[in-house]
């Protein structure tokens, strides 16, 4: 076998989710258009995009809920079946809890549809309740626990049967910013002892935490995809500044004569600067321009995202 063939086989080894060429159409509207993507063992893979853009239809072929037209999904190398729901476990955005039973009950009647033993449902019940810290709660009612601590049990189903994957569908919409603090160190150290995960999120500040490779999906297709800094260099500015001032359409043409790309962020007039400068030379470059503030930031995500999908 030569290097290459053995560096392609390594490859492939190494990918837990294999997706390639996936196409989905419902009559002429094409849903997925060859989707193509891999995730690797132990990383958190962000898959973003805006409503409509696939991602469900793309966790409904994963979990074989949805039959794709053309295209091939293996998971754990094993092409997706009946026999490769064991190796997914999915925290859907609506909780998948019965409010009556407690948490230990709960995750006990999931153990059994899994098809757990009753020595095996014991041991997970407890371990996936320490992974989600949730142990004192054992007993209690799920009608009786905060938002975060529900969203925490519902991630604890998806890992009662020890799977490969483990797909979180927006995991921290509706929590308020403590319970979507103590649900991201959850998945940080779920990823720390080897889990692999999707993540889709419509939170941008949430993929820029915690995803190792982002995907940004629309109409179907990846547009772009690989790390926070392979992303960035889809937009040339070394820093981007927010100017409020009363003569918008001066400043644009200022920062046109400068080489500066002009962009609108909801209200905000933002500039995009190839280089990073100080206050006092930001002020100077527009001199002769009533300024009533200025913002400087750097390339985050959302003007990435937003970039790829105008």
């Amino acid at each position: 076998m030569s290097e290459i063939h053995k560096i392609v086989l390594f490859y492939v080894l190494v990918i837990v989710l294999h997706i390639e060429n996936l196409c989905k159409s419902y009559g002429n509207r094409h849903v997925l258009q060859n989707l193509t993507l891999h995730i690797h063992p132990g990383e958190i893979y962000g898959l973003l995009g805006p409503n409509g853009a696939g991602k469900t239809t793309t966790i409904n072929s994963i979990c074989n809920l949805l039959k794709a037209d053309s295209g091939t999904i293996t998971i754990n190398h094993q092409p997706v079946s009946d026999a490769t729901k064991t190796l997914i476990g999915i925290a859907p955005q609506e909780n998948l809890l019965y409010k009556t039973l407690t948490c230990a009950e709960n995750l006990h009647f999931f153990a059994r549809i899994y098809g757990l033993s009753k020595r095996q449902r014991q041991q997970q019940v407890h371990t996936c309740l320490d992974a989600v810290n949730l142990c004192d709660r054992a007993q209690s009612p799920v009608e009786t626990l905060s938002g975060g601590m529900q969203r925490r049990l519902n991630i604890a189903v998806a890992l009662v049967h020890q799977p490969k994957l483990v797909i979180l569908d927006e995991p921290t919409t509706g929590l308020d910013i403590e319970a979507r603090y103590e649900v991201w160190d959850l998945i940080r150290r779920l990823q720390r002892q080897g889990l692999t995960i999707l993540l889709t999120t419509h939170l941008l500040d949430e993929a820029e935490r915690l995803c190792q490779r982002i995907g940004i999906l629309k109409g179907g297709q990846i547009l772009v995809e690989g790390s926070l800094d392979t992303l960035r260099q889809r937009i040339p500015a070394q820093e981007i500044v927010i100017i409020q001032t009363q003569e918008e359409e001066r400043a644009i043409a200022r920062a046109t004569e400068l080489g500066f790309t002009h962009r609108r962020y909801g209200n905000d007039l933002a500039f995009w600067l190839p280089e990073a400068l100080d206050l006092k030379e930001i002020i100077e470059r527009f001199e002769g321009i009533s300024l009533d503030s200025i913002t400087r930031q750097p390339v985050r995500l959302e003007h990435i995202y937003i970039e790829v999908t105008r």
